[in-house]
């Protein structure tokens, strides 16, 4: 299928690709445009590691503001830079080099169906966990990577039914703030995240509100907007209500069970483990979602039920029934493990399954000879 895309949103258009399209001509041509939606992922991972490394449980901005060196703020913003104009060139590089491919939309999609999460939590070591005084409560940390994930679910459940991705808004807004976020902390260091800030509000309340606000009151309604209007001018690509809503299945059972976990359970999970939980949360959501992107490019219909569903149900149960009692923890991080690896693994797979097909290699514009 053709790759479309529609961009509308002024700070994308006006400010970001100008800037990109001169970005672009430093790129060799000889480097495959896989090689940079890749890259940034991987700088991403660094990045989050790292933070990881220095605030595994989220404190160290709250407790010991500073736990976490200068350096490793400014090498965030830093990577956050490069991700993000990795992200937003490898399109364009891709077409300059005549080497667009179903199998580049799907790395970059798919890529981004797990950066959005590790994005988030990187973030979160910012603002820090609830210690009384300042912070965010892990809860809230857990609701707004779910919404951030279902404005992403969103924009590709619309190209599934309409044949169209429109960037989301979100986007471009969300990377600029992350930035800028990660300056002002290397600047001014992460107390100015522990004062408040306007009417004894801090900052980061008065995000938490943004992306709310513009995940219900801008995002949606406009998923909902494109896929009415091509509704009535009949272009939809699937256009029964039980083809449609579909893809919607599975991610919003994998949102039920993660909450009933989180909800009800009688060690309290999150709250012990939110790193390992959280990430845990990105990478099922990505090999969900994934699955929706492979059905919406090769015009196929997703299975009613995600196969993770099955063992995540399992372990919910085991969990919230007591049966684990004390090894609640070791069994989320046996499980997030497992999840991981399955994601990788499916990832490689895919990657080799499309190259071989489209008789191209991953990550090299050097054809493939046919044995």
């Amino acid at each position: 299928s053709q790759y479309s895309a529609v961009d509308t949103n002024p700070l994308s258009v006006y400010i970001m690709q100008p800037i990109w399209n001169k970005v672009i001509k430093i790129v060799p041509l000889w480097i495959a445009p896989n090689l940079l939606t890749f890259s940034g992922f991987i700088m991403i991972l660094i990045n989050y590691f790292l933070i990881s490394f220095y605030d595994w449980d989220y404190t160290a901005s709250g407790s010991s503001p500073g736990l976490v060196p200068t350096w490793v703020w400014l090498f965030s913003a830093f990577t956050t830079f490069c991700a993000y104009a990795l992200d937003s060139i490898d399109g364009k590089h891709a077409r300059r080099t005549q080497s667009s491919t179903p199998l580049g939309e799907l790395f970059d999609h798919g890529l981004d169906s797990w950066a959005t999460s590790i994005f988030v939590l990187s973030f979160f070591s910012v603002c820090s966990r609830d210690n009384g005084k300042t912070g965010v409560s892990v809860y809230t940390m857990y609701i707004y990577l779910s919404i951030v994930l279902f404005n992403f679910m969103c924009s590709h459940w619309e190209k599934y039914i309409t044949g169209v991705l429109f960037l989301p808004w979100g986007y471009d807004i969300s990377q600029v703030v992350l930035i800028a976020a990660y300056l002002l902390t290397g600047a001014v260091g992460v107390e100015v995240w522990q004062k408040p800030f306007l009417f004894g509000y801090y900052i980061t309340d008065a995000l938490v509100i943004l992306l709310i606000g513009f995940s219900f009151f801008l995002s949606f309604p406009q998923t909902l907007y494109n896929i009415h209007r091509a509704h009535l001018k009949k272009t939809l690509k699937n256009d029964p209500l039980y083809e449609g809503l579909l893809p919607l299945v599975s991610p919003l059972l994998l949102f039920l069970l993660l909450t009933v976990w989180v909800v009800l359970s009688p060690g309290n999970i999150l709250a012990k483990q939110p790193r390992l939980f959280l990430w845990m949360v990105g990478v099922a959501f990505s090999n969900v979602i994934c699955k929706v992107i492979i059905c919406q490019m090769s015009s196929t219909q997703p299975e009613l039920f995600h196969w993770f569903l099955f063992p995540l149900a399992l372990v919910v149960y085991a969990a919230i029934s007591g049966m684990l009692g004390w090894t609640e923890e070791v069994v989320l991080a046996v499980f997030t493990a497992l999840v991981t690896a399955a994601h990788v693994h499916y990832g490689v797979c895919v990657g080799r399954q499309l190259s071989e097909h489209l008789n191209i290699y991953i990550f090299s514009l050097k054809k493939r000879i046919r044995e």
